[in-house]
């Protein structure tokens, strides 16, 4: 990796939890993906789903704030 990555890198991982996932988000869509309609298809279906489960009553929901306290929580890998 080069100087100017590992500074890069450092400074994301100072980042708030919430804007790390933003960033990540935002740097895998930079990427042009040969099937990246078929993955964002298949992501669409599974939301829907998600959201079916949801509403009736099948999967339960946490707060974005619950999930990265959670993480937070947990050592990291």
């Amino acid at each position: 990796m080069s100087d100017k990555s590992s500074r890069i890198l450092a400074e994301a991982l100072d980042l708030p939890p919430m804007e790390r996932a933003l960033l990540v988000e935002e740097i895998l869509a930079s990427f042009d993906f040969p099937d990246r309609r078929d993955v964002d298809a298949a992501w669409a279906a599974e939301t829907e789903d998600r959201i079916d489960a949801y509403e009736r009553g099948d999967l339960s929901a946490s707060s974005v704030q619950e999930v990265f306290d959670r993480l937070n929580r947990e050592p990291r890998k």
